[in-house]
């Protein structure tokens, strides 16, 4: 089969956007569909205000569906709501073309978060977006119900996996996360992912359970954040075998944000042995459940009482999210080109 993925998010980004789309594109690789994915790096692109890590690709309609037509796809799917999709979309409307979307982001209210612009606004243009799509994949209940309170109907779920492979409790922790125990005292309470203003990190850090705080990741609040909160350790990125060792090195891994749609972090944590401590929100309400993490409106005891928790419990649950499960509900979700569309795209 022939999956054209267009998205707006894409390497060297890093988000649970990005590595969503690329594990889920090296499984269906790996089950023998060939995937096409046309993202901002094919086109002239600027720095997005206040976020200059995402570029904002100047993609003409034409342009997008060149590639399309030349890739013939079998089903076309639309990953993001920003430019290049746009062109995708209208391409695809102006032929008939079917194609599904996915909300991976709750956008409205990252863009209140940071230009403070009413997220009313902004789901104005959601919904439009994702109007004409034969599906929208949401990755959780609450998300699914959250696109019906704004008339969008066609949901179909697609939930996230983990790299078992990389990440589990066997992993030897990283000794140099290890010893900031020793040199400002235990336990070890791990972040993981973008370091911005919509991620509520400062909730994290303002915590006050014992404790040595540690921050994995970049982003435009790093520099603010460091300067404000001496004492945490800044860790800046890390990939891989080093972001696995990170995880095993945590005692609890803390997920402060009240503004994410599932927090693919959170069961690489849990696959790793760690237990999760959480508000009562979107994302953690759809992924733990007792004996792996722990939900409260008071951040630092939900710390507490996640600490308690049996580390192989957190494990054996976190196994059972697969990218092998994810890929398969995105194949299922797929709306067919069909054959008299492929001669007209050829």
């Amino acid at each position: 089969m022939r999956i054209a993925i267009v998205t707006d998010a894409w390497s060297p980004q890093v988000n649970g956007v990005v590595r969503t789309l690329q594990s889920v594109r090296a499984e269906l690789e790996r089950q023998g569909h060939e995937v096409l994915v046309i993202s901002p790096e094919r086109f002239y692109s600027l720095p997005c205000p206040t976020y200059p890590e995402i570029r904002l690709a100047f993609a003409r309609t034409a342009a997008v569906g060149r590639m399309l037509a030349d890739f013939r796809p079998n089903a076309i799917h639309l990953a993001t709501e920003g430019p290049v999709c746009l062109a995708a979309r209208r391409w695809c409307l102006a032929r008939r073309f079917p194609f599904t979307t996915a909300y991976h982001t709750q956008f409205p209210d990252y863009v209140s978060a940071r230009i403070g612009i009413d997220p009313g606004w902004i789901w104005r243009y959601i919904t439009w977006f994702h109007w004409p799509a034969q599906a929208v994949l949401a990755s959780t209940p609450s998300i699914a119900e959250t696109l019906r309170a704004h008339g969008l109907t066609k949901i179909r779920h697609w939930g996230r996996g983990v790299d078992l492979s990389t990440f589990g409790p066997d992993v030897a922790p990283d000794p140099a996360i290890r010893a900031l125990a020793g040199a400002g005292g235990g336990p070890i309470q791990l972040y993981v992912g973008r370091v911005a203003i919509e991620k509520n990190i400062e909730a994290f850090l303002d915590s006050d359970h014992p404790g040595t705080k540690v921050i994995v990741g970049d982003g435009p609040a790093r520099a603010s954040l460091e300067a404000k909160y001496p004492q945490a350790h800044f860790l800046g990125p890390k990939f891989g075998a080093d972001l696995a060792a990170a995880y095993a090195a945590a005692d609890v891994f803390v997920f402060p944000s009240k503004t994410d749609t599932f927090g693919l972090v959170m069961i690489e944590a849990l696959a790793s042995g760690v237990p999760v401590a959480a508000f009562p929100v979107t994302g953690p309400v759809d992924v733990l459940k007792p004996g792996v993490g722990v939900m409260d409106e008071d951040l630092t005891a939900a710390i507490a009482a996640a600490l308690t928790l049996d580390r192989a419990a957190c494990a054996d649950y976190g196994k059972s999210f697969t990218w092998e499960a994810s890929a398969r509900q995105f194949l299922e979700a797929l709306a067919p080109v069909g054959l008299e569309s492929d001669r007209q795209a050829a």
